[in-house]
């Protein structure tokens, strides 16, 4: 929370630490790359922690205008830094503020790396020393860059424009207040789309909504995709590396089905081999497409990381999370709302359908994508309670379908053999519980989670 844990002293502890994890590595001399999002205290942030790089002698590279988090991690893999950060906390509350840290290839920071991190940060010894910024940038070991054409163009080759630009198709953008309005606009323009842009303004408190593109928040989208007919409206979080769509009949779709349909596009449009990963949360209808196309579906734990990772090992065409956050073989490591925004405009105009058809389509094949999900706050003291019932006693409600197995990779998830199923665990970023559940018949999801709710002592 901002002025909380996210406090100047705190950012340059971790700067400095990282000097020190970098220097030990052998990597200082490679300098770091370091963006920011338009959140409070964003560029600041990122000041404060690039006159610690530089008072250590390790060059940082200053990304001088709030940018999605994608293009960090784009920079960070082509030019081979090692390491780089974004100050951003994504698709949380105003509140909020934080780092993403990424590792060579712009990677997310694995476990491992983390954990490295936490022990250098032990011991970091106060006061950190910092340089003059306007010294530093004399001395040339402040650089401030802004790569974004270097990021445009690397997605218009990446992204069939040809193809769009024969379709004539009216997009309607939200960026939530956050950062991805300059490069959907340039890209959707540059493929002669009509574009109308909402909620584009720098506002730190995101309008007073979450800066996640949910179906609670993406309200006037929807009404403006109906009432003025667009084909498709996009909304992206705070630092653009989730979306949210709305389809041409003004439908929420959820990041399931965004992912399967990307997924179903690049498979059975543009003949992609290979196979699928997901985290633990995310819909088992990706395993039926999967299967359809002789691939697996691989499950994962919940974070990007272990996404990416899995991706890299089994060279998959694309991986996601049920939280809207998705990327693709070839591109970079991680997720980008943008780069996913554009494959779905691409897919509309190559099929010649409406996106609701294609939808449409997708469920008849391989049935419906439907979830129920419930977040729940506590104290300490109940979440304690929570963990030990689900994780050290491992216990479970009475449920009233058949179950085939339980698995603890990442909180409690138990699959029913009709094809179902349903897990609890706790966010890694807010205070919450969440609760899971997939089953085919959408009231039995609602039903199952009321169980959990009754079970743990849940306020509903």
């Amino acid at each position: 929370m901002i002025g909380d844990g996210f406090t100047k002293q705190n950012i340059q502890i971790l700067a400095k630490a990282l000097c020190e994890k970098m220097k030990d590595e052998g990597m200082a001399g490679h300098g770091i790359v370091m963006g920011y999002d338009r959140r409070f205290l964003s560029k600041e942030a990122m000041q404060w922690a690039a006159v610690v790089f530089a008072a250590e002698g390790v060059q940082a590279y200053l990304i001088n205008k709030s940018s999605p988090t994608p293009l960090v991690m784009f920079y960070v893999e082509k030019h081979a830094f090692s390491y780089g950060m974004m100050i951003t906390a994504s698709h949380n509350p105003a509140i909020y503020n934080g780092i993403k840290v990424f590792t060579a290839g712009g990677r997310d920071a694995d476990e491992i790396q983390t954990k490295e991190i936490e022990t250098y940060i032990a011991g970091v010894k106060l006061p950190v020393a910092e340089m003059d910024y306007d010294k530093a940038k004399d001395r040339g070991l402040i650089q401030e860059i802004y790569p974004l054409n270097e990021y445009l163009d690397n997605l218009m080759a990446a992204v069939d424009m040809e193809t769009i630009r024969e379709s004539g198709l009216r997009v309607v953008l939200d960026p939530m207040y956050g950062v991805s309005e300059t490069s959907l606009r340039t890209l959707l323009q540059t493929a002669r789309c009509e574009v109308e842009v909402i909620h584009d303004r720098h506002d730190t408190l995101f309008g007073g909504r979450l800066p996640a593109p949910t179906a609670a928040t993406l309200h006037m989208l929807q009404t403006y995709v109906t009432d003025r007919h667009y084909d498709i409206g996009i909304a992206t979080d705070g630092d653009a590396d989730r979306l949210g769509i709305i389809d041409d009949t003004g439908r929420f779709l959820h990041p399931n089905e965004i992912l399967v349909l990307l997924y179903y596009y690049l498979k059975k449009f543009k003949d992609w081999k290979g196979p699928v990963v997901r985290n633990i949360c995310t819909t088992h209808v990706l395993d039926r497409v999967a299967e359809a196309f002789g691939e697996k579906c691989y499950e994962v734990p919940v974070g990007f990381k272990y996404i990416s990772a899995k991706m890299n090992e089994t060279d998959a065409v694309i991986g996601g999370e049920s939280s809207g956050g998705l990327t693709v073989r070839g591109h970079i490591k991680g997720k980008d709302g943008i780069y996913a925004a554009m494959l779905l405009v691409e897919m509309i105009a190559a099929s010649g359908k409406k996106l609701s058809a294609i939808i449409a389509d997708i469920e008849a094949e391989y049935g419906l994508i439907d979830m129920e999900e419930r977040d729940y706050r506590f104290n300490q003291e109940k979440k304690e309670e929570i963990r030990r019932i689900l994780m050290e006693e491992k216990r479970l409600p009475e449920l009233p379908f058949e179950m085939e197995k339980v698995s603890y990779l990442d909180g409690s998830k138990v699959y029913f053999k009709n094809g179902g199923w349903v897990i609890a665990r706790f966010s890694g970023t807010e205070p919450l519980l969440r609760i899971f559940c997939e089953m085919p018949n959408p009231k039995d999801a609602a039903n199952v989670c009321g169980i959990y709710e009754r079970f743990l002592g849940l306020n509903g």
